[in-house]
């Protein structure tokens, strides 16, 4: 007969207790569904994967020999209390467990079933004296047997100390532990708790992102600053989905000619081709109809005023509150950043004087014809949603610190229509 001794020596225990754990995502057994249904109250196995070991000592070292067989072991009359449970890993990992994981020894066990023996001695001398000190001597002893078996039920095989005669009432006072069918469903309806948990979750953040309601279909997927313009007035957001498309399409137009407007570029030409354009339902003349030659355009005309805005600022909001009954672990996305400036525009952005001391507005100033392009080319967009959007979201940009003169008009015209 083969044997190993994976622990062989002293551990320590306290609350008079140390366990055999094998699956990682637990915190350790509980003591009454350890116990659940057995009639020994020294070794508890009715958690799947766990074994509760009780010991007569409440604090301190006791020795402690575990020993893997290859078949039953013979018994040794010497010990005092012995019971015998059936216990099968959960995982390839066990390990014997000192209490609140101080400590643990790897037990190389193979996911099988099992048969425990569950050997002490010394258990009510050592429960009398409670504590045990370093230079004291030994007092209980412990052997923790496994070999391979089918699944049987728990027996006392031998009972002497008044210790192991109160744990094995405790078992015995137990109601059963539940079926495997009944886990299964027990696992099931906290699955579909928590599932429905985080989906609530999701779902209030999204109304909070969105200024408390959800988006439409529409908004989802559209393209473009959407997500921009929501951070300053996602009311203004929700009406310019629910208005038609035509409402949208001036909408855009407005935009874009305060956009040109509060920049000085109305005067140009060529944008105010583009914005007639616009108004007529034309597609935009060149340079306009292509990106790249607008912003050459803009860059070479020498007619483009010389104007700085300072970056438009959102209002502060509440921050998100989760729903009160959550128990879901679902991470909250991070709260939307200010908006950047990209592209050609990103060139035009003058940072503040790190040499000059600090001023009440540290806002960076950025080129307002720059800023206002971009409502411009965005009103001309194929989708009068997404038009109406961009057109919006970059005509902010372009009033920088005066948007909200801007979003009154914008929103009014909303309304008008």
């Amino acid at each position: 007969m083969r044997v190993r001794r994976p622990v062989e020596g002293e551990v320590h225990v306290h609350y008079s207790q140390i366990y055999v754990e094998s699956d990682p995502d637990s915190f350790g057994p509980d003591l009454r569904e350890s116990f659940a249904g057995q009639s020994g109250g020294l070794c508890g196995a009715a958690t799947p994967g766990a074994l509760w070991l009780s010991t007569g000592l409440h604090t301190g070292s006791v020795g402690f020999t575990v020993e893997v067989h290859d078949q039953a072991p013979p018994l040794d009359p010497a010990w005092e209390d012995v019971v015998e449970a059936s216990y099968r890993p959960v995982s390839a990992g066990s390990a014997l467990v000192q209490w609140a994981g101080e400590a643990s020894w790897d037990l190389d066990l193979e996911e099988t079933d099992y048969r425990v023996r569950y050997c002490a001695q010394g258990m009510d001398e050592a429960h009398r004296q409670d504590t045990r000190l370093d230079d004291e001597p030994q007092r209980d002893c412990y052997l923790l047997q496994f070999w391979p078996a089918p699944p049987a039920p728990d027996r006392v095989l031998k009972q002497t100390s008044a210790t192991a005669a109160y744990w094995h009432d405790y078992a015995r006072r137990q109601p059963p532990p539940p079926t495997p069918a009944e886990r299964a469903e027990a696992e099931r309806q906290a699955r579909l708790a928590q599932e429905q948990a985080e989906e609530e979750r999701r779902l209030a953040h999204e109304r909070w992102q969105w200024g408390g309601r959800s988006p439409s279909r529409a908004l989802r997927e559209v393209s473009g600053n959407v997500r921009g313009l929501l951070v300053f007035d996602p009311a203004l957001v929700h009406a310019i989905d629910a208005a038609t498309p035509g409402t949208q399409r001036t909408t855009a137009l407005l935009a874009a000619r305060r956009a040109c407007e509060a920049a000085g570029l109305t005067d140009l030409d060529w944008i105010a081709a583009g914005l007639t354009a616009l108004a007529e339902g034309r597609p935009l003349p060149p340079p306009l109809d292509d990106p790249a030659q607008a912003w050459r355009a803009l860059e070479a005309d020498p007619r483009v005023p010389d104007r700085t805005v300072a970056q438009a600022v959102p209002p502060k909001r509440p921050p998100f509150q989760p729903p009160a009954h959550n128990d879901a672990h679902t991470p909250v996305p991070k709260p939307a950043m200010l908006p950047q400036i990209t592209g050609p525009a990103a060139a035009l952005v003058k940072p503040p004087d790190r040499a000059a001391p600090p001023t009440p507005d540290p806002s960076p100033r950025m080129s307002q014809p720059h800023m206002a392009l971009p409502a411009l080319l965005g009103a001309a967009e194929a989708d009068p949603l997404q038009a109406a959007l961009n057109a919006v979201y970059a005509a902010v940009t372009a009033y920088g610190e005066d948007y909200q003169t801007l979003l009154q008009e914008i929103r009014s015209a909303c309304h008008e229509q």
